[in-house]
């Protein structure tokens, strides 16, 4: 198993190649998508570091002057889902989510094109149903005036608006990385270069000399017709 943030972290650092775009339309979409995802990710970072300051605040509160709190631990939780769930697109359009790819090496370059397209779909349908069920689960917290069960008591439907928005994202992410395969190639879908983290450690440009980067086995073969590097 691997983790393909590695690829995208090489490929932030690699500048050799321009970042793909798709042709037409798909280029718009992309281009917002990936505006609206950096947002998201200055958002989920400040997010994280007003949950650490929450709970150190907790901590300092309950033992320094002994005067114990109820809210803390469910704001850093709300804090937490909507930065992990918010920044969940963001991570899939530079290939960043965990995969195993103990294959990969071993396939062919068209069979590795094949399985990359089929890995977006079937987690489309997958996010597709984690989404459904998101707002499912929203529209009853909001019509019931669900709150949590602790003393603080906060309404339910905050995390879960947090969650259905960060799964929506998620599945327009995948659904257009499925369009850009089937309309351009594999090669085209996301920004993560290479698309599978296979080598990505001799793709590291350390120095910053993208001249004098070396690239690791191109695992998806030559690219197609409607592709570039």
């Amino acid at each position: 198993m691997s983790h393909a943030f590695d690829a995208a972290s090489a490929a932030a650092e690699t500048r050799a190649a321009p970042a793909p775009r798709a042709p037409g339309p798909l280029g718009a979409v992309e281009a917002a998508l990936r505006g609206l995802n950096h947002l998201i990710l200055t958002l989920g970072g400040l997010a994280l570091v007003v949950a650490c300051l929450v709970l150190s605040y907790s901590v300092l509160i309950r033992y320094v002057f002994k005067e114990p709190t109820d809210w803390q631990d469910e704001m850093a939780v709300f804090l937490i889902v909507g930065a992990t769930f918010g920044s969940a697109a963001a991570v899939q359009a530079k290939r960043g989510h965990v995969a195993i790819e103990a294959l990969t090496g071993l396939l062919p370059a068209g069979v590795n094109r094949v399985r990359l397209l089929l890995a977006d779909v079937i987690s489309f349908v997958f996010v597709a149903f984690f989404t459904w069920k998101s707002w499912s689960l929203l529209h009853e917290a909001w019509v019931d005036g669900q709150v949590s069960q602790s003393t603080w008591g906060p309404p339910l439907w905050i995390p879960y608006a947090l969650m259905s928005v960060g799964m929506t994202l998620l599945g327009l992410q995948l659904l257009l990385q499925i369009a850009e395969a089937l309309l351009a190639g594999p090669g085209r879908a996301g920004w993560a270069e290479p698309k599978i983290g296979v080598a990505a450690d001799v793709n590291r440009d350390m120095k910053d000399r993208p001249d004098l980067t070396p690239r690791g086995p191109d695992v998806m073969g030559a690219q197609g017709p409607g592709e570039r590097r």
